[in-house]
């Protein structure tokens, strides 16, 4: 079993990356998906930020008000660092936990962990390999503005909440440029799947590969 850790930044096109691998037949784990998950209503990790911000931070059901909870840790890096405390910890157990789930029922598979945090986290050091989905600072700004309707102002602020990616890049392994086309993208990706294994070696001190056009 193969397990590729992918990671990127905001509107760096991370998620699209994934898809295209789930396409190719790898199992995706989607460090998103399992947050959501450990802070449903009566979890510890909801107990605990229910506890610290009080009942105003839930929503109707019980369930946490991920908008309100998001202005909070994009404007505060104390409380951000907070709640990855609270959450980190729990994602990590049931990606481990999954992780031996498939190791025992598809021992030749190869798992992709999606995780916009797996650097920061330090969970690049629990993959065989670490994938970085890079794209301009610019054109990320410009993405993020689009799709979720912010002003520069907001978009930046939501950008400088995150480890720069120029920064990840020293972490990466592979590194699949998508600052240009879809078709670019995907160009890469079918280069870089053709033979994954290949690229896993990179990890014995050869350089990373660069799979921009």
């Amino acid at each position: 079993m193969i397990i590729i850790g992918l990671t990127g930044g905001i509107a760096s096109g991370k998620s699209t990356v994934a898809r295209m691998l789930e396409e190719k037949g790898a199992l995706l784990l989607d460090a998103d998906f399992i947050a959501r998950e450990v802070v449903l209503p009566g979890k510890p990790a909801w107990r605990e930020i229910r506890d610290w911000l009080g009942p105003s931070i839930t929503g109707p059901g019980g369930a946490i008000d991920r908008a309100r909870l998001g202005k909070l840790i994009f404007s505060d890096p104390a409380a951000r660092e907070r709640l990855n405390g609270i959450v980190h910890p729990r994602v990590m157990e049931t990606f481990i936990t999954r992780t031996e789930e498939i190791r025992r029922r598809h021992p030749d598979a190869v798992v992709v962990y999606d995780g916009p945090l797996l650097i920061e986290a330090k969970m690049d050091r629990m993959v065989d390999l670490g994938v970085l989905v890079y794209a301009a600072e610019e054109i990320q700004l410009a993405r993020l503005q689009s799709r979720d309707k912010l002003t520069a102002a907001e978009a930046l602020s939501r950008l400088r909440a995150q480890m720069p990616l120029a920064e990840k890049r020293a972490y990466a392994d592979v590194i699949i440029d998508n600052s240009g086309s879809l078709a670019e993208n995907r160009s890469q990706l079918e280069s870089f799947w053709k033979n994954p294994v290949s690229y896993a070696k990179l990890r014995a001190h050869e350089p990373k590969a660069e799979l921009g056009c």
